[in-house]
């Protein structure tokens, strides 16, 4: 029986079932597994995919959609990856096709790297943002929080979401009450009793990612990253809006380093709907 031409092979949606093989195809191109961040994104996202017939998966990709179901505001495009053997034959360029024709009308946005950029440009994306991935053991030296902040409770998720819907600019109720099974900490800042920022620390390997990270303004965002970092002998990493230059500058002087820039790129829209001097850091640039 002869082997079918990658053309034909169908995309699927992907399930939690699929978390071993995105894994593998993580570890294909190079990156770590990440299985954490893969499970979250295949419970609270739409995974799509094509099966290899010699196992694994040829190439996997992530959809987080915001907003009403049947008609979301905003939806977010990450973790797509072709397996190296079948790279360079157009199976992204396909994936990436079916994806937009499955979203119909609905907003779209994703971080692309400076690889994949070209193709997102062929395919209607334009680039709206940029964002700067930091990374690093932070040393508290020399600052003093001028916010207070406290470990998030189940009587906060009310506040949390109200905030996080004016934020981001749709609802994301399925993505933030996720946040205390994911993270390993969740944490509120307060002024005069009132929710003005929240956080949130998960395991990537070795490292705390930091994100979200919403905040009233800057002052609020480095108490949270101080507090956060107070409570993990972890490396943090996060990605930061490049437009917050006070925040950027303010992580490097204690202690984390540039890693890379990443490409804020829309499909639909000229811009994020939300706040974006409130918004710091998303959960991860694939949701």
């Amino acid at each position: 029986m002869s082997t079918p031409s990658l053309a034909d092979l169908p995309i699927r949606r992907l399930t939690l079932r699929d978390l071993t093989a995105c894994a593998d195809l993580s570890e294909d191109r190079g990156w770590p597994s990440e299985e954490h961040k893969w499970g979250f994104l295949l419970t609270s996202a739409r995974g799509y995919g094509i099966d290899d017939p010699d196992g694994g998966l040829v190439t996997a990709c992530v959809v987080t959609a915001y907003g009403p179901r049947d008609r979301p505001d905003l939806a977010a495009i990450g973790m797509v990856l072709v397996a190296e053997r079948h790279a360079r034959q157009g199976i992204g360029r396909r994936l990436m096709r079916h994806v937009i024709a499955e979203m119909g009308t609905t907003p779209l946005a994703l971080h692309a790297t400076p690889y994949g950029r070209p193709l997102y440009e062929e395919l209607g994306f334009k680039v709206t943002g940029r964002a700067e991935m930091v990374r690093g053991h932070f040393t508290a030296a020399g600052y003093e929080p001028s916010v207070a902040t406290r470990a998030a409770t189940a009587e906060d998720l009310t506040a949390i979401l109200r905030l996080d819907e004016e934020v981001f600019g749709a609802d994301r109720t399925h993505i933030v009450t996720r946040l205390p099974a994911f993270a390993d900490q969740l944490r509120v800042a307060e002024a005069d009793g009132r929710i003005i920022g929240y956080s949130a620390a998960w395991p990537n390997m070795d490292t705390h990612v930091v994100g979200p990270l919403v905040a009233r303004d800057t002052e609020t965002a480095k108490a949270l990253v101080a507090s956060l970092a107070a409570r993990t002998d972890r490396a943090l990493r996060t990605d930061i809006d490049v437009r917050h230059e006070e925040l950027r500058t303010w992580l490097k002087e204690h202690g984390l380093e540039s890693l890379v820039f990443n490409d804020v790129m829309t499909y639909g829209i000229s811009e994020l709907p939300g706040d974006w001097s409130r918004r710091f850091a998303p959960v991860t640039v694939a949701a």
